[in-house]
């Protein structure tokens, strides 16, 4: 597992103890709580984790302050599961 995923799943395991947070994120994603552990060995599942993540600073630095990972590593991970952003974003 690389850096990426671990931080990924790091923050898949914080959501699941906030439970109104989980709940937005299962929604958005369309997917339900018996299948996040198949759904979590998907690299793209992956990076939808932290693409959540990053979509809300309050969130990520809730997150940061709970386990301890530098919003750096959130996102370098950011980058390297959802790969370079596109050119034409700009």
């Amino acid at each position: 597992m690389t850096p990426a995923e671990e931080t990924a799943i790091s923050i898949l395991a914080w959501l699941a103890n906030e439970p109104e947070l989980l709940g937005r994120f299962l929604a958005l994603t369309g997917t339900d709580v018996s299948s996040l552990r198949n759904a979590a060995a998907d690299p793209n599942f992956l990076a939808g984790v932290v693409d959540f993540l990053m979509g809300h600073e309050p969130t990520l630095l809730a997150f940061c302050e709970t386990t301890g990972v530098k919003p750096e590593a959130v996102v370098r991970a950011h980058m390297m599961l959802s790969g370079p952003a596109d050119s034409g974003d700009i």
